[in-house]
């Protein structure tokens, strides 16, 4: 069946359907087709959170694969940018706290392979992207706000998807046909369809209808009720005609992906949160950069106005970097005072994993700063920080989904806009501050005094009972039961 050519039996115009294929081609010839290929994977454990979240990385072998029981998961992503490991992160940590081993299957990892050269590439754009997007006002509102919001809408837009990953089939060789598998990228969802899997669950992020996501033959979960309607009738993804809607139970909401680790401690962590605003404890605040390394301009302005405060220890911040390193040269070139207040944790995990520890119940103080090329260890200290910070300031990415006081500046791409609207509806997080006015009066309000914070723990608390951040765990279970 040639998913591309009806999508939920949508026909595609004939045009449509001829330059996907001649995509197709063009990207064969560059980057291999791996259709006729066989690959064999082997399962090794994670080094770095391996033994937190129970991962075993999936990664090239010369014999078939062999796993070791019959309660495995395969969690398919991509590296591109922070997000999509995030959502990965959360499902690995899910099905690890429900006693599946989690195998982590990277499309971006298998290097020489047709998956990894095209997304490589794609990733490579995309980065350039996000980052030309903050420093050029004209090239965000006329190139990178329409594609992230009205081309990557357009059916005709998984069209082409639909035929790139038919080129990546062959490192799924090795999978059984009934494993569960659960993606946090349609590319990975679309291959593992394509390669006849059989309980595929394709997670999308964002809150933001697009064509982009879709993954015809998997089960689709969503993480809000306003994403559920707009993808059950394909909203916007077609201008000129009326599309039939998704076939019933091939979208299903489930509400946000969050790691057990921090859904099993909301009520504990919101404690400690009010007993440190009680006691007058400076506020943490907790600054992330994003995968592309973007808004460093917009980071440089937030910590000169803590900066006071810091020094007078009624706040604390802590920075994660990432795995960008030569952001942190370019801030502190810009804010030489900083160097009195630093405290850097560089490339080592376990250290920032025992400092996380120790600040959820001892005092901190001064700026904390912390780096890791490994993209495990980069990604997953945000999380881990995260539970001793009392706000978390952040784009409305995916992490405008986690159940922590969020402080959201500008977007990077008009399909975030709407994870901040979300946030501010769940009460949440704040709405989307994306001027320096707006930044630095939402700044002034968080460090008056506890009303704003305490408003959202509150909310963070009410979303909880009600199930909210219970995304992860209903997604592999989906999975599990051969999405039924």
């Amino acid at each position: 069946m040639d998913r591309s050519k009806f999508i939920f039996e949508n026909e595609m115009r004939r045009r449509d359907y001829t330059k996907a294929v001649r995509n197709q081609k063009k990207l064969a010839r560059k980057h291999g087709d791996d259709r006729q290929k066989v690959y064999h994977l082997k399962a090794v454990e994670n080094k770095t959170v391996g033994k937190a979240l129970g991962i075993k990385n999936l990664v090239k072998s010369d014999t078939p694969l062999e796993l070791e029981g019959n309660k495995n998961v395969i969690i398919g992503n991509i590296r591109m940018g922070f997000g999509h490991y995030r959502i990965s992160m959360a499902l690995a940590s899910a099905a690890n706290s429900m006693g599946y081993t989690p195998c982590w299957l990277d499309l971006n990892s298998f290097e020489g392979t047709a998956a990894t050269n095209i997304i490589s590439a794609q990733n490579d754009l995309y980065s350039l992207g996000s980052r030309l997007s903050q420093k050029s006002f004209l090239f965000n509102k006329l190139v990178w706000e329409p594609v992230n919001t009205e081309l990557f809408r357009r059916l005709a837009y998984n069209c082409s998807d639909q035929k790139m990953t038919e080129l990546m089939t062959g490192l799924y060789n090795d999978l059984p046909k009934d494993i569960p598998f659960v993606a946090a990228h349609a590319w990975p969802a679309q291959a593992a369809v394509h390669a006849g899997l059989e309980r595929v669950v394709n997670a999308i992020p964002d809150n933001w209808p697009m064509a982009l996501h879709l993954s015809e033959g998997a089960v689709h979960t969503v993480q809000t009720q306003s994403s559920y309607m707009g993808y059950k009738v394909l909203r916007g993804m077609d201008k000129k005609r009326i599309l039939k809607p998704m076939p019933e139970g091939s979208v299903q909401y489930t509400g946000h992906y969050i790691d057990h680790e921090l859904v099993s401690n909301i009520t504990a962590d919101n404690e400690r949160r009010k007993a440190r605003a009680q006691s007058k404890e400076g506020k943490r605040y907790l600054l992330t950069i994003g995968g592309a390394g973007a808004q460093q301009d917009i980071f440089v302005s937030i910590i000169r106005q803590l900066l006071p405060y810091i020094k007078e220890n009624k706040a604390t911040l802590f920075v994660n970097l990432g795995d960008h390193k030569d952001a942190w040269e370019n801030i502190k070139k810009q804010l030489p005072d900083l160097c009195a207040l630093i405290h850097e944790h560089f490339d080592n995990f376990a250290q920032t994993s025992d400092f996380a520890q120790y600040a959820l119940d001892n005092k901190v103080d001064g700026i904390h700063i912390f780096y890791h090329k490994d993209i495990f260890a980069a990604v997953y200290s945000t999380n881990l920080l995260m539970r001793a910070c009392d706000v978390l300031i952040t784009k409305p990415s995916e992490l405008a989904f986690y159940p922590v006081p969020k402080f959201m500046i500008k977007r990077v791409g008009g399909h975030e806009a709407w994870g901040a609207v979300r946030a501010a509806e769940i009460g949440d997080g704040t709405f989307e501050c994306d001027t320096p006015r707006e930044i630095t009066t939402m700044l002034i309000a968080l460090q008056k005094n506890d009303e704003l914070t305490g408003f959202m723990r509150e909310s963070i608390n009410a979303a909880n009972k009600a199930g909210i951040y219970n995304g992860a765990y209903k997604a592999v279970r989906l999975a599990i039961s051969g999405n039924k």
